[in-house]
């Protein structure tokens, strides 16, 4: 039973380095092919392709199941599909909106906007935190508090003097 464990044969070895090598290499020429976009992060979609990908390689590695040409295709169907999808989102508007989230403004001016926080499920603490980690010691240092598409968070220091060259906000949804 212990020797099972830890060892089942050469066979087994044998297989993940032949197919992990190949299946590597696939990964790679699809990726290569397909674009930078597929691995970028922008949004859910985005995050959930390579997320995808690195589960769909861990299987085809450790699953004796799953043949090599499955997993490639599996591959294929993947970045496919994100394909799709992002073309999608640039050829329609409407459908960018349906399958990705918008930056929304969290704090503008000092101002924080309380129903955008709880829209986005953050905290005022977090917030605040958020600022501190980002080099500021107080609230009303920062211009403005955007959490991205990607669910990052954007600090925006107010500029040096705080003359003319004012935050503009006119570009950022400002749905509160």
């Amino acid at each position: 039973m212990i020797e099972e464990m830890l060892f089942q044969g050469w066979s087994g070895i044998i297989r993940t380095v032949l197919v992990g090598a190949l299946a590597y290499v696939g990964l790679i020429a699809f990726l290569r092919i397909s674009g930078k976009r597929t691995l970028a992060k922008l949004n859910a979609f985005d995050l959930v392709v390579t997320v995808s990908l690195g589960s769909t390689l861990a299987t085809i590695l450790l699953s004796e199941s799953v043949a090599l040409a499955e997993g490639l295709t599996a591959f294929a169907m993947l970045i496919g599909l994100q394909y799709a999808v992002a073309r999608g989102s640039v050829a329609s508007g409407r459908f960018a909106r349906l399958v990705r989230s918008e930056p929304r403004l969290l704090m503008h001016k000092g101002e924080i906007l309380h129903d955008a926080l709880r829209r986005e499920r953050v905290t005022e603490e977090e917030l605040l935190s958020i600022i501190r980690s980002n080099g500021s010691a107080a609230a009303d240092e920062v211009a403005a508090v955007v959490i991205e598409s990607d669910g990052a968070f954007s600090v925006i220091p107010k500029p040096a003097g705080g003359g003319a060259a004012e935050f503009a906000s006119a570009d950022l949804p400002r749905r509160g």
